[in-house]
């Protein structure tokens, strides 16, 4: 993904990109909610989504990556494919049409995440990444990126008590600690390489500070005061 402001906000109209990230049992998905809720008070209109996901047809893809127990195992490269396969679809059918309405897009894991996983993790070609992001995205990244910090230890056994999972785990959450250690430097060193979108929170608190200081943390966006005074 490309660094520069022109390159994330260049491709879409004038609405506001926010990606969620960070390792497994980060609190992602519920600090999201929380910051549509907040958002929304003020009359900003919001989209929230998911990736892998967010249209009928990448769903589909996300059952396949995440899940697929069919007896051979993924490639990495076939893994890369999928992921950007729906991201495709997601951008064009969601993302894209909700920015160029002046909206608000708040998604859990974008780019950053395939950087992570299927870089860092994976062992794939980080330029090959960021060549097949930008094309996928259409050359839209996104505006502000938390990063919900959290070691994978403490994530897992978040995430064996979660309500939704329940003690049971897909493909990634079934990897090893190694495998999981690499995904959190990785969104470490994303966020070393890019200190003005991507910023990192300790996640390993209760939820009610997390949520504070990502409002701090939006509160402080010189992008989004822009934003705002558009509206």
């Amino acid at each position: 993904m490309e660094n520069s402001k022109k390159s994330r906000r260049g491709a879409a109209g004038p609405g506001f990109f926010i990606t969620f990230e960070g390792p497994e049992g980060a609190g992602k998905s519920s600090q999201l909610r929380q910051l549509a809720a907040a958002l929304q008070e003020r009359g900003v209109r919001c989209v929230c989504t998911r990736e892998p996901g967010g249209t009928p047809l990448a769903e589909a893809i996300r059952a396949v990556v995440k899940e697929f127990n069919g007896g051979e195992p993924v490639a990495p490269e076939t893994e890369l494919l999928l992921m950007e396969a729906a991201r495709a679809q997601h951008v064009a059918e969601v993302i894209h049409p909700a920015l160029e309405a002046g909206m608000t897009v708040l998604c859990d894991r974008f780019g950053d995440s395939t950087s992570a996983y299927q870089g860092a993790a994976r062992g794939i070609d980080r330029e090959i990444i960021a060549r097949i992001n930008r094309f996928a995205s259409r050359g839209r990244g996104p505006d502000l990126t938390f990063v919900l910090d959290i070691p994978p230890e403490v994530g897992f056994r978040r995430n064996a008590v979660r309500s939704e999972t329940r003690g049971k785990f897909d493909r990634f959450e079934r990897e090893d600690m190694e495998f999981h250690r690499k995904v959190r430097r990785a969104f470490l060193d994303l966020a070393a390489s890019e200190p003005d979108r991507i910023k990192v929170i300790d996640a390993d608190r209760p939820a009610g500070e997390v949520h504070a200081e990502v409002l701090r943390r939006l509160a402080a966006s010189p992008d989004f005061a822009v934003y705002l005074e558009k509206l």
